[in-house]
């Protein structure tokens, strides 16, 4: 019996191991039971992944996806994480954009150590592939036209036609490539095509192009090319030689998967690289197309690629969101094969949810005008302790000035105020947020009746944290001292294209937002922020969340962005 019940409860706890093994398989995603089953079966010992962004713009929140999951992934399973440019397109790409991506990949949190890369570096190597698939009387010089090319191609539903200089012999195909190398031949009169298959059902195996002439000087080789591989087929070469095992790349590239491994194949790559295709990220409302946003910075539009009002990575970076904002976007959004688009409210959740209890809270004024107190002594200015944080009580106080004249948001007073306003108006009384009650006693207007001045009278018994009962006031609002505040720009962001109408018009062309950026030129802040950096972010009372600008505030002139409202539309689940 005894052992019967040993071997009952070894039974046991062998299905419960099993239940747990299958809870565990199921929380992870599609592309992590690929690389566990891989692994299991010996087909690869260390995953190896890369980021592989093309050197022709800014990077933006798609491609943090795509930088987190693959380097995510190469440190779950204590692998290797590269970044490698692909450049095999000269006309597009510039230092500057090399320079800025790499900011971006260590920013985000990308670690590629000493492990960059570059497509270029390969050139030798993809031109000695290229001569082998001719050896091997898998490649031909073709000298069709482009619009040729086209016709002889096919369609969906019709068949390609073979091009009439597909059964050129091996000699002669290898004596016109290397002149192609060799600069014989005009841009664009030849090019190299895979042999393969003019009536495959999928038109990326129609014999493709893989290299073209382009007399092009290259931002790493100069001018020591004049023919260029095609990215088909540089791409599965570069993960090859760089030995990656889990090429992960985006949905559009699932129809290209058959030319990829055809590639691998042909030139007999040991341990060739499997790809695995997952869905984009696709954020409503706004724009993420290199086009559009190189039309928006000639145009003066926009100030740069990093202007707050885009998703690029370097435009969240200078608003102020934070790498662990957008890991935290990335998680809810997850990964998966379905196309699907996300609102743009849950990244701003995101960084409410990361700034909350890690970032001051302090006092500012957008809209100012002066109350005066005109019971407050003249030259007597007190210091209230306030929490920095009421969340995070770790954060410990700060000193804040109070004096006889501050400044107030003007939204906080009405000469006439509707019902339920429960702010400041002649006769009402407030509570100074950490000060005093106050109670307006008369105003000042100037020759078109704004509002320039308003006088009041503070009762002393009523310091914050003093245990005053005596009564109570139903409005709380925010103020600074106008002798030691800190003057500042702050820029509030909306959306930059109508979201209303959506991003495009019919004719294609942008659907700008006129009001997507108000500047505020004479706004008053807490002292506290006299010393903010760069990147310094901050939630400013009531307003929201602001970042310090990161390229036009300088010593002495302090420029906020509004991060983000305090208000979310997005709920979570």
């Amino acid at each position: 019996m005894d052992n019967d019940g040993i071997g009952l409860e070894n039974t046991n706890t062998h299905n419960e191991t099993d239940m747990q093994a299958d809870r565990e398989t199921a929380s992870k995603n599609f592309i992590e039971q690929i690389i566990e089953k891989d692994l299991r079966e010996g087909k690869c010992t260390t995953v190896v992944t890369r980021f592989p962004p093309e050197p022709n713009g800014y990077l933006h929140i798609g491609h943090a996806k795509s930088i987190l999951l693959n380097y995510g992934l190469a440190k779950k399973y204590g692998g290797k994480f590269n970044l490698r440019f692909d450049d095999t397109n000269p006309t597009k790409e510039k230092t500057e954009f090399v320079e800025s991506i790499i900011e971006d990949v260590k920013w985000i949190g990308g670690n590629f150590e000493d492990r960059l890369f570059f497509a270029s570096d390969y050139f030798e190597q993809m031109y000695e592939g290229a001569v082998k698939l001719i050896k091997k009387g898998k490649a031909y010089v073709c000298e069709l036209t482009p619009d040729e090319i086209r016709e002889y191609r096919g369609t969906l539903t019709k068949p390609g036609r073979n091009s009439p200089y597909r059964d050129r012999t091996m000699e002669e195909n290898l004596a016109l490539f290397e002149e192609m190398k060799n600069g014989k031949y005009p841009d664009g009169s030849k090019v190299l095509r895979a042999k393969i298959d003019m009536a495959s059902p999928n038109i990326n195996m129609r014999d493709p192009i893989i290299y073209r002439i382009a007399r092009m000087t290259h931002h790493n080789t100069g001018d020591k090319w004049c023919i260029y591989p095609m990215y088909d087929f540089a791409h599965p070469i570069e993960d090859a030689v760089e030995g990656v095992t889990h090429s992960i790349c985006t949905l559009e590239f699932e129809d290209h998967r058959p030319l990829y491994d055809w590639v691998v194949r042909e030139l007999e790559y040991e341990n060739p690289p499997k790809q695995i295709e997952f869905a984009k990220l696709y954020l409503t409302n706004v724009i993420t197309g290199k086009r559009y946003i190189k039309k928006l910075v000639e145009e003066g539009i926009v100030d740069g690629w990093d202007d707050p009002r885009l998703v690029s990575i370097s435009a969240l970076r200078r608003r102020g969101f934070t790498p662990e904002s957008i890991k935290m976007f990335m998680e809810l959004c997850g990964i998966s094969k379905s196309q699907s688009s996300v609102d743009y409210s849950m990244l701003e959740y995101c960084i409410r949810e990361d700034l909350k209890i890690k970032r001051p809270r302090i006092m500012a004024v957008l809209d100012p005008v002066k109350l005066i107190i005109t019971n407050y002594p003249k030259d007597q200015m007190e210091y209230m302790d306030v929490p920095n944080n009421q969340e995070n009580e770790e954060m410990g106080f700060r000193k804040v000035p109070f004096g006889r004249e501050l400044y107030i948001d003007r939204q906080d007073f009405m000469i006439d105020p509707p019902k339920k306003y429960f702010r400041l108006y002649p006769g009402n009384e407030v509570r100074l947020m950490h000060a005093y009650f106050v109670t307006c006693t008369d105003y000042v207007t100037d020759k078109e009746g704004k509002v320039t001045e308003i006088h009041g009278t503070y009762d002393p018994a009523t310091k914050s944290g003093s245990g005053f009962t005596g009564r109570k006031v139903k409005g709380t609002i925010h103020w600074v001292a106008a002798s030691t505040a800190q003057k500042a720009e702050v820029r509030l962001y909306e959306n930059i294209v109508d979201e209303e109408k959506g991003v495009y018009n019919e004719d294609g062309s942008l659907n700008l937002n006129p009001n997507s950026i108000t500047v505020l030129g004479n706004c008053y802040i807490e002292p506290s922020v006299k010393g903010a950096k760069s990147y310094d972010s901050f939630q400013f009372l009531r307003h929201g969340y602001f970042c310090v600008d990161s390229k036009d505030a300088a010593a002495g002139h302090l420029v906020f962005n509004r991060i983000v409202s305090l208000k979310s539309s997005y709920k979570p689940e």
